[in-house]
C-alpha cells in the first residue's frame, strides 16, 4: 500500500492543486490529511492563492481516497462542505506492514503520545516542520506543511511505501528518506 501524508493546506488552492497532482502522479492508494484543511488560522498569514472553496472542490473530487483527522483550524462548518470525514481527532491505518496512528498534533504529539505499541508510527502535522524521531519505540513523523512551511523547509508531503518513508517537495523532489 502506498500512502501520501500531508498536512496544513490552510486553504491554499495553489498548494492543494500541487498536492493533488503529486497524489495522482505518485499513484498512491490513500491520501492521509493531518488537518488544517480550509482555514488559514488567526496566527498564520494568508497562504498563496487562498481559496478554501477551490480547495474543497479539489479534495471532494478524490474523497474516496482520503483519510483525514481534525486540525485545530478545522470546524463543523468545514465538515458541512467537505464530503469526507474530518472531525475525528485520530485515525488508524494498518498498511499490512505497519500501523499508523494519525493526529493533527495539537492534542497528541511526540511529547504527549496516546497509548501505542512499540514499532508503530505516530503521524502528526501542526508544527509545519518535517520530523522523524523515535520516541520510546514509536516512530514519530511529520510531513511538514504543504502551504506554510517553517524553518526554511520546503512545502512538502511524505510517502510511505514498502517500509520506506520519503519526504518530498511539491515538485516531487526527494529531500529526506528513512527505512522503517
Amino acid at each position: 500500500m502506498k500512502i501520501i501524508i500531508a498536512s496544513d493546506i490552510h486553504g491554499s488552492a495553489y498548494y492543494c492543486n500541487k498536492l493533488v497532482g503529486r497524489f495522482k502522479d505518485e499513484k498512491a492508494d490513500r491520501l492521509l490529511l493531518l488537518g488544517d484543511i480550509l482555514y488559514h488560522g488567526p496566527r498564520n498569514p494568508l497562504p498563496k492563492e487562498y481559496d478554501p472553496k477551490q480547495v474543497l472542490s479539489m479534495l471532494n473530487n478524490i474523497k474516496e481516497k482520503i483519510v483525514c483527522v481534525r486540525g485545530n483550524c478545522d470546524s463543523e462548518v468545514d465538515q458541512m462542505v467537505l464530503e469526507f470525514p474530518i472531525m475525528s481527532d485520530t485515525a488508524i491505518i494498518d498498511t499490512g506492514e505497519v500501523s499508523i496512528l494519525a493526529s493533527h498534533g495539537h492534542i497528541y504529539h511526540p511529547g504527549n503520545l496516546p497509548p501505542m505499541a512499540k514499532g508503530s508510527i505516530f503521524a502528526s502535522g501542526h508544527i509545519h516542520i518535517p520530523v522523524c524521531e523515535d520516541v520510546g519505540g514509536v516512530l514519530c513523523i511529520n510531513p511538514g506543511s504543504t502551504s506554510l512551511p517553517k524553518e526554511d523547509t520546503p512545502s512538502s508531503y511524505l510517502v510511505i511505501e514498502n517500509r520506506t518513508l520519503t519526504w518530498k517537495d511539491l515538485d516531487g523532489n526527494e529531500y529526506k528518506k528513512h527505512n522503517i
